[in-house]
Formats: structure tokens, C-alpha cells, sequence
């Protein structure tokens, strides 16, 4: 690995926590895990917007550790760190090039911020032998933009999330006052990688950026400030995912909002909301979705 990327995980400053665990020694940081990749999950995965996974489904690494550790993330089971086996540079790479065997559409990083610099490293050796495939770039939105820089070149899609236009409510429910301002600086870096959205000739995305947005319970309001600020800022530079799929984990049981699902009424006024201001490129979700099986089960599979 580059040296002066190992470097940055000595005393850690990749993501915006700024923790300075020395990862390289074994330390863990804020993100709950060292410098060694860590993985839950490697499959074909079919849940994501229609275009990223497609028929043949995406090709999902989800990585173990989280930089952000939302109360209510869904995916605790790998966010903290404490599930996933570790595995080398070098095997990671194999993942990629068998998930391409497989047939997957892209390669999707599902929250590989802890972990970029060796994520660079192994895209670069699997495209040294053969990966063609785009790369999806999978994340809370929360990051640096030193760490995104290291990608440059290297993912093809972005798909962030942009959680909260509300420093308390960030603060509140991911300890991470600075979220809204940091997710306009990693969104802004992002769009100046990839560019304008390009497609194949089945309507798959090569090249983009769509932006996630997880509507909470009672929290429409703030969902539409973000929505205004996404429309307002980029237009149809960008497409945007208007999610309503938030499940009660039973951390969540005694919040008197977090507790409960997303109404339909809610949702309704959100993407009214959204078509008022000229949301042309977007999608939104429909039947039930806020349902426990629509976690994946991370049960060690293509490791």
C-alpha cells in the first residue's frame, strides 16, 4: 500500500471524527474497527435502485465498521465493527473479479469509508486483471474530503446519503453535529469526479451520482430542506432517492417518534413536495417496505 496513504491511519484522521487511533497498530477508532478490512457480506444483491442493481443484481461488499453509527441504522450488526471476517488487500480484489463472474452490474462499496485506502488498492489490482465493471461508491455522506480524493478516478457512482439539513437533529440521532455541512462538501467533491449521469443501452447507470434520502418519522420537515437544498443546488445533475423504508430497531423502542414507521400520509407530502419544486430525476418507493427482511442476512457469504 502507498505509504503515504497507510500513513493517514497512524494517528486516523480519514473520516470527519478525526478520532487519531493508530488503526495500523491494531487500534480501533471511532468507526469501531483497525486498519484491517473487514467484511460482513460479498453477493449479488437485489434491493437497490433499479438501475444499480438491475436484474442481475449488484455485486454488495458490506463492510464492517461505521464512521457515523446512526441510533437507528438498520445494519448494527456490522456498523460497530464486531461482525465480518478480515481478509487481505489481495482477496478483496478476488471478490470484486468473482462478483463481475457472477454477473453483477457493479461493484458496490456499502460503507467502505473506514477502509479507503486499501479499497483504492484493490480496485486498482482488480482492474489490473480484468474488472470492467463500474464501481459504486455505497455511503453515509459523512466524509472527509481527503479520503474521498484517494478515489478519484477509481468509482464511477456515487450513492450517498444526505441524512439531515438539521445540526441538532444530526447531533441528536448521529452524534454528528457537523453532518449537514460535511455532506455538502462531500456531495460537492463528488460531483466534480463523476460528472453529469451517463446510462447503457438497458438503463443502467455507468457514471453518476444518485443521493439517498431516508424519510424519519415526524421529521418531514427537515427532510424538505433537504430536499430543497439537492434541487436547488444540483438540479438534474444529480438523482435523487426518496426512501421510506426507515424500520424501528428495538434501540429506538422508547422515542416517541423513531418508535413508529413512516406514514403513507408523510411520504406522500414529501414527494409532493419534491414534484412541486421540479424533481424530475428521482425515485421513490412504493408498497411495503419497512420490513426487517429487507435487511441483508450478514452471514460471512463470498468471503
Amino acid at each position: 500500500m502507498d505509504k503515504k496513504k497507510c500513513e493517514i491511519m497512524e494517528e486516523c484522521r480519514l473520516c470527519p471524527r478525526n478520532c487519531g487511533a493508530d488503526r495500523n497498530a491494531g487500534q480501533k477508532g471511532f468507526c469501531g474497527v483497525s486498519a484491517e478490512v473487514k467484511i460482513a457480506r460479498a453477493a449479488l444483491h437485489m434491493w437497490e435502485e433499479p438501475c444499480i442493481s438491475g436484474k442481475e443484481g449488484s455485486g454488495a461488499v458490506f463492510f464492517s465498521g461505521c464512521a457515523l453509527r446512526c441510533r437507528f441504522c438498520q445494519n448494527r450488526a456490522i456498523s460497530g465493527g464486531q461482525q465480518g471476517k478480515t481478509v487481505p488487500v489481495k482477496r478483496l480484489a478476488e471478490i470484486f473479479l468473482e462478483l463481475q463472474e457472477q454477473n453483477a452490474n457493479n461493484i458496490n462499496l456499502v460503507t467502505a469509508g473506514q477502509f479507503i485506502p486499501q479499497v483504492a488498492e484493490a480496485i486498482i489490482l482488480a482492474r489490473d486483471q480484468g474488472l470492467k465493471i463500474p464501481v459504486v461508491y455505497n455511503s453515509s455522506g459523512y466524509e472527509s474530503l481527503t479520503a474521498l480524493k484517494m478515489l478519484e478516478g477509481l468509482v464511477d457512482i456515487y450513492l450517498p446519503d444526505f441524512k439531515y439539513m438539521d445540526p441538532d437533529l444530526a447531533f441528536k440521532y448521529s452524534y454528528a453535529k457537523d453532518y449537514p455541512e460535511v455532506a455538502k462538501e462531500a456531495l460537492k467533491e463528488m460531483v466534480r469526479q463523476v460528472g453529469e449521469p451517463e446510462f447503457d443501452d438497458r438503463g443502467m447507470m455507468q457514471r453518476g451520482i444518485i443521493v439517498r434520502h431516508l424519510l424519519l418519522p415526524g421529521h418531514v420537515r427537515d427532510s424538505r430542506n433537504v430536499l430543497k437544498y439537492l434541487i436547488d443546488t444540483y438540479g438534474n445533475r444529480i438523482y435523487i432517492s426518496l426512501m421510506n423504508q426507515y424500520t424501528p430497531m428495538p434501540a429506538m423502542k422508547e422515542d416517541p417518534l423513531l418508535s413508529r414507521k413512516v406514514t403513507e400520509r408523510e411520504y406522500e407530502r414529501l414527494i409532493d413536495y419534491g414534484i412541486s419544486l421540479g424533481l424530475e430525476n428521482g425515485f421513490i418507493q412504493e408498497g411495503e417496505t419497512a420490513i426487517e427482511s429487507f435487511i441483508p442476512k450478514f452471514d460471512g457469504e463470498g468471503k
